[in-house]
């Protein structure tokens, strides 16, 4: 009778434990089915209905970042223009993937909600934004997931022949003609122009080399800005300023991920970081026309 009993436990603990084995593996594998939709999903957000009576800047890139999904809870974050937005909202699944509405948390005006399907590998959807009296009320995207790491031998492309210009940097110049035999009277006309930065930015490296004075005496102001804000670029800084934004946001490295990377800093960009900003106060830029 007792040989009995010890066999009737031995097999129901064994059971219980097997029992409990199978859950353990159900609930592992429901938290995994999401895997696949956590990380950065980084691309580029572009205006689709806007106010043409206004300026507004017309692509940024972003970066959706889903960190967690409980049941159809799901939470992430937005980050775009020098802006970091928590976000929240729900997720239901499709015959294809998944649909989301995400609500940026927060009373900026500039919040909005996003409404996107995640199907074959591509974040697809629209932004609206909560404030109908912004210049841009509606954004849409197609991103693509991106991982996001560190790599201090990161450079700017080479374009050959064609400099990295500031479009934001407008001045206008007035031109006159002087008379010739076709043209009895003086002309005037007025010609846009913008500073420029040379390939120099794609040759030296801020975050590897130890720059000196020589290094950089004889470059521009725009040159010297460009080689500080790739250090920052790098690290995944994100760009409040538009000016700086348009040299980063078409390569295919950058991805926003902070407002803030100072503790990310190794101590040779630092101390770069010093000696460009000691150099931008002093340094000019040449103005030049061309063409867009």
């Amino acid at each position: 009778m007792r040989k009995i009993l010890i066999v009737l436990f031995v097999t129901t603990l064994v059971s219980c434990k097997k029992e409990k084995l199978e859950n353990s593996e159900k609930i592992e594998i429901v938290n995994n089915s999401y895997n696949d939709l956590y990380g950065n999903w980084v691309g580029d957000i572009v205006a689709s209905v806007h106010d043409t009576t206004n300026d507004f800047v017309y692509s940024n890139k972003i970066n959706i970042v889903i960190k967690r999904i409980e049941k159809n809870r799901v939470f992430g974050q937005s980050i775009v223009a020098g802006n970091s937005r928590p976000l929240s909202g729900e997720l239901k699944k499709t015959a294809n993937g998944y649909e989301f509405t995400l609500k940026e948390l927060g009373n900026s005006k500039y919040d909005g909600r996003f409404e996107f399907s995640i199907e074959n590998k591509i974040l697809k959807g629209t932004w609206f934004s909560n404030d109908k009296k912004q210049h841009v009320t509606q954004r849409t995207f197609e991103l693509k997931k991106q991982e996001f790491k560190y790599n201090p031998n990161a450079m700017l492309p080479n374009y050959e022949d064609e400099p990295y210009v500031d479009y934001y940097s407008v001045k206008i110049d007035t031109v006159k003609t002087q008379p010739t035999d076709s043209t009895e009277v003086e002309e005037t006309y007025f010609e846009e122009t913008y500073r420029s930065a040379s390939d120099v930015v794609t040759k030296i490296n801020s975050s590897t080399a130890k720059l000196t004075e020589k290094d950089l005496k004889n470059l521009k102001k725009l040159e010297l800005e460009i080689l500080r804000n790739t250090i920052y670029a790098r690290h995944g800084y994100s760009f409040k300023k538009k000016n700086y934004r348009q040299f980063f946001d078409a390569v295919d490295w950058y991805i926003p991920v902070s407002e803030n990377v100072d503790n990310e800093l190794t101590s040779l960009e630092k101390n770069n970081i010093n000696l460009l900003e000691r150099f931008e106060k002093y340094a000019e830029d040449n103005y030049d026309s061309f063409g867009r």
